[in-house]
């Protein structure tokens, strides 16, 4: 008899339909509050993302594997599993997640789950964004660092490498394993996007990056392995079922019926392409939660890193990310899991340092071996795209939106920064950041955060910059809130053209809080 081996995760809903994601042991069929899937296979996995259609405004579920109850399971003591498709008011957000019992301090996420099972439903968020470094692939713990030993006992692979599928699949077993995790995936729809952790540290930095990487014997199995994965566990449940019914990949999944693995690694292998510009896939997705939308922006898999035209979205990609900004709705939300708007002293390292990296000689070399020791590789490196994106921000800013925000994570530490454009916007545009929910950064590090922020810092990077050739910013930015360190979770709470950033620490302390809207005007 086949078992449950990971989820149920509520992945999309909107008014009237719903995806349920789950992982079993074995052939079978699923049935989810009477709608029924076969599983597929992949490797020595098998899942299925049962499609759910016509529901009310609250449905309790449970999962069936062939006629055996599986979930809730038996004595649980947590809340019934439930769809609700109502009105959002509440969207949790926030990146990096160490798995549990890795020593980098509590774990936010675990937290607010234990505090959401002493709520009504109606305190509960409509929605969870996980910005990227959902699984740390290049950070194993000790165990599986033990397995890994033993799996490569007599091979030549590494034994500290995640590289293949499977193993990838114990990663995402130990991030979304534990009882507190898995009963708020079961009871919160979510929304993902990869970052670098994700595949492995600093992924796709640069072109010489790529390159060192390709010189690994291992490396081609690993990028198969890490996209597979992420397909399965992470993508298929972003897209809508009207996309799931149009994408040609899940149609050849779900009608082999045999191991679909090779398949999902060839598919891969294209999509890694993607950065020598060509376009095989893109993971950007669109969602809608009633009147917010949000825009969640591939920043790792589709950046073109040839030195002379770095992009860090393909022009075909960005083009439908501007088209989606256009629309009737109150509240634009892009998620990024690397922020548009850093500290000010470093966006302008970043700019200047990817010209530096464009010279010949030593002074290249050194400016590349900088990005990569510091991570000089967000939106303002690749300066093209970060100035496309202030363009676009400004663009949808004056469209009728009450506030234009960018969800991010990655830079270990939580702000809230207020974008100002030389011609006043009628929405609040903002930066809101939340990082990490469960990987703090050293303490040591923590200087070096604020130092960035100060005035006399950005006074002399931009200085800088400007003496390399760096041009003026199109938008400036002022820091309304942080920094803020140690693990959290973001709440946006939403009240027609109003919202409110918040964040709550992992002991469920209101660390911030910045209102954001303005009225019609």
């Amino acid at each position: 008899m086949a078992k449950l081996v990971l989820g149920p995760l509520l992945r999309y809903v909107d008014a009237t339909s719903a995806t349920v994601w789950v992982e079993t042991d074995a052939s079978c069929e699923v049935t989810i509050a009477g709608h029924t899937a076969r599983t597929f296979q992949a490797g020595r996995q098998h899942f299925a993302l049962v499609r759910l259609e016509n529901l009310g405004p609250r449905t309790e579920y449970d999962v069936r594997l062939g006629d055996e109850l599986v979930w809730p399971e038996p004595g649980s003591g947590f809340p019934k599993p439930v769809i609700r498709t109502g009105e959002v008011r509440q969207i949790a957000f926030g990146s990096c997640r160490a798995a549990p019992h890795q020593p980098v301090g509590p774990d936010a996420l675990d937290a607010l789950a234990q505090r959401l099972m002493e709520l009504p439903e109606e305190a509960w968020p409509q929605a969870l964004v996980l910005l990227g470094d959902q699984v740390y692939a290049d950070e194993p713990t000790e165990a599986t660092k033990q397995w890994l030993r033993e799996r490569r006992n007599g091979t030549k692979e590494p034994d500290g490498e995640v590289v293949h599928f499977g193993e990838y699949a114990r990663l995402y077993h130990e991030t979304w394993g534990d009882p507190e995790i898995r009963w708020l995936l079961s009871v919160v729809p979510t929304a993902m996007i990869f970052d670098d952790h994700d595949v492995r540290d600093d992924w796709n930095t640069s072109a010489v990056w790529r390159k060192e990487m390709a010189d690994k014997p291992w490396w081609r199995d690993r990028i198969r392995g890490a996209i597979s994965s992420y397909w399965v566990y992470q993508h298929l449940g972003n897209l809508s079922p009207d996309e799931l019914a149009r994408n040609p990949l899940y149609a050849k999944v779900k009608a082999q019926d045999t191991d679909v693995l090779p398949l999902l690694e060839e598919f891969a292998e294209e999509a890694d392409k993607e950065v020598e510009g060509r376009k095989s896939t893109w993971w950007s997705f669109r969602r809608e939660f009633g009147r917010v939308r949000l825009l969640m922006v591939d920043t790792r898999s589709g950046r073109i890193l040839d030195e002379g035209k770095r992009q860090m979205v393909s022009d075909e990609e960005f083009e439908w990310i501007e088209r989606n900004t256009e629309g009737d709705f109150d509240h634009l939300l892009i998620g990024s899991s690397l922020p548009w708007l850093m500290p000010h002293a470093l966006s302008h390292f970043q700019s200047l340092n990817e010209i530096g990296a464009r010279k010949p000689g030593w002074q290249g070399k050194a400016a590349e071996g900088i990005r990569q020791a510091v991570d000089l590789e967000h939106w303002p490196a690749f300066r093209e795209s970060f100035d496309r994106l202030s363009r676009m921000i400004e663009k949808a800013a004056n469209n009728g939106a009450a506030t234009v925000c960018v969800l991010s994570g990655d830079v270990h530490h939580s702000y809230v920064a207020e974008a100002e454009f030389p011609r006043p916007t009628k929405a609040v545009v903002a930066q809101l950041v939340c990082s990490p929910i469960h990987n703090e950064a050293p303490k040591f590090l923590r200087p070096g955060f604020r130092l960035s922020w100060s005035r006399p810092a950005s006074r002399v990077f931009r200085r800088l910059a400007t003496l390399a050739g760096v041009p003026e910013d199109l938008v400036h930015w002022r820091k309304t809130s942080g920094p803020h360190f140690g693990n959290s979770v973001a709440l946006l709470d939403i009240e027609g053209r109003r919202a409110r950033y918040r964040l709550i620490s992992a002991a469920g302390e209101e660390t911030a809080s910045v209102l954001l809207g303005r009225e019609p005007q």
